[in-house]
């Protein structure tokens, strides 16, 4: 392995601890003082300038490469960090000695196993604003530039694997679904295709989609998050922005190649995190349950020779956090009139002070950067998901609705609710309800658990 010429510059590179042999007191007090802080407003000049991005170019050496590490800033050309919300984890182990500064990724052989190549919707500056579609590709697309030094780092990732749910296997016993050997095995074990997608905002596209000026955003961007990105009101020539905030994970059955092609079925759920129902099953929501019917319903979309589609958000708690989210379960289950469906959304306001921020308008850049243009199953009562979709010109043929024996009893407080706040329903599923039936649904009280 060549050495990394890099470490030639003193300012860098140089005198950097050793973590065995010194002293974490030791090395906590030196580190500071190996260089000193330049601020971002007030950028270095450097032999090899920071790459211009021309957002929505034809091609990838058009629009140039998002770099942001900070292993040489010079050549940075963004706001903030890769790793999205990890990149405070990176921060700590370089503090603590166990990662270099200047550390590179060795790209060798992680190359995507599939073909996602580009399509029409990645031109322009309008269908893809919250993610960087030539994210997956930079290995190959900017394979000079990687030469020549720049730091240039995926922010898509696509592997391939098996999942397994204890659910699929009880419908393969049912007879629900039946195994084909190759989407569906026998064991109850699913070959997806999945992809990892970090945030990368194209500032001024992410304003216009919201409806605000690109000043509007920066200045609350910068104000709200404690002024922690001080190059949103300093450096308006940067136009991208890496957020501190969870990405995306798609899960793929079937061939990638049906995605685009409009030929094919596609079924599809658009699924934000809930840690709670996700993972260890909490029956108050109806989150597991129905993300585990889209994923039946994509398997057999499949295996009819389509393609399914699981877009997994990092967005807990209506992208209002976990802490919120458990708060507002207090306040409900406390509810002198009992955890009522009439009260579910007040309850939410009371303590957030806003329903939602999940801002489903960001939601369709992924199916552009997929190249979709219509979904035949839709598996989804949600009409801001729908909306979103719609005003992308996405075609959704049909909506379906989680079945009524897939809603765990203490979340009929959640469905009825939403139903009578217009989410979709159809002849699958009970009817919408009434607003003066609200106080009738009632989930468990905090001294029944």
């Amino acid at each position: 392995m060549t050495e990394d010429k890099r470490s030639e510059d003193p300012g860098i590179g140089h005198n950097l601890p050793e973590t065995k042999a010194v002293e974490p007191e030791r090395r906590a007090n030196k580190q500071p003082d190996q260089k000193h802080i330049v601020l971002s407003s007030h950028p270095r000049k450097g032999v090899v300038g920071a790459p211009d991005i021309h957002w929505g170019a034809a091609t990838a050496k058009l629009r140039g490469p998002v770099i942001g590490s900070q292993a040489n800033p010079q050549q940075r050309n963004v706001i903030g960090v890769h790793s999205g919300a990890y990149g405070v984890y990176r921060a700590l182990a370089i503090a603590a000695g166990k990662l270099s500064p200047i550390h590179r990724p060795d790209l060798t052989n992680t190359f995507p196993p599939v073909d996602i190549p580009p399509q029409p919707q990645w031109q322009g500056t309008e269908r893809i604003v919250s993610m960087d579609p030539w994210g997956h590709l930079v290995a190959a697309e900017f394979r000079d530039e990687i030469a020549q030094g720049f730091d240039i780092r995926p922010t898509i990732a696509i592997t391939k694997a098996r999942i397994q749910l204890p659910e699929l296997q009880g419908a393969l016993r049912s007879g629900r679904v039946k195994a084909d050997g190759h989407i569906l095995l026998e064991n109850g074990d699913t070959n997806v295709v999945k992809a990892a997608i970090e945030p990368v905002w194209y500032l001024p596209g992410i304003a216009k989609r919201l409806g605000i000026s690109e000043t509007q955003l920066r200045r609350a961007l910068f104000e709200q998050t404690g002024a922690m990105f001080s190059d949103l009101i300093t450096r308006h020539d940067r136009k991208i922005f890496l957020p501190p905030i969870g990405g995306i994970t798609l899960y793929i059955f079937g061939d990638v190649a049906n995605l685009a092609s409009g030929m094919h079925e596609i079924a599809c759920r658009v699924h934000d995190e809930c840690n709670g129902s996700d993972v260890f099953g909490s029956d108050i929501c109806t989150c597991r349950p129905y993300l585990v019917h889209g994923i039946e319903e994509c398997i057999l979309s499949a295996q009819r020779g389509g393609s399914g589609l699981i877009v997994y958000n990092r967005k807990e708690g209506r992208a209002l956090g976990e802490v919120v989210k458990f708060l507002v379960y207090n306040a409900r289950k406390r509810n002198p009139a009992g955890d009522t469906a009439a009260a579910y959304f007040e309850k939410t306001e009371c303590v957030a002070g806003v329903q939602d921020v999940r801002f489903q308008d960001l939601m369709p850049d992924v199916f552009n950067w997929l190249g979709i243009r219509r979904i035949d199953r839709w598996i989804s009562m949600s009409n801001m998901k729908f909306d979103a979709m719609a005003q992308h010109g996405i075609e959704i043929v049909k909506r379906i609705p989680i079945p009524d024996e897939m809603i765990p009893r203490d979340a009929s407080v959640e469905m009825d609710a939403k139903k009578a706040a217009g989410y979709f329903t159809d002849g699958t599923s009970s009817a919408a309800v009434a607003t003066d039936d609200l106080a009738d649904t009632k989930g468990r009280t905090l001294d029944r658990y």
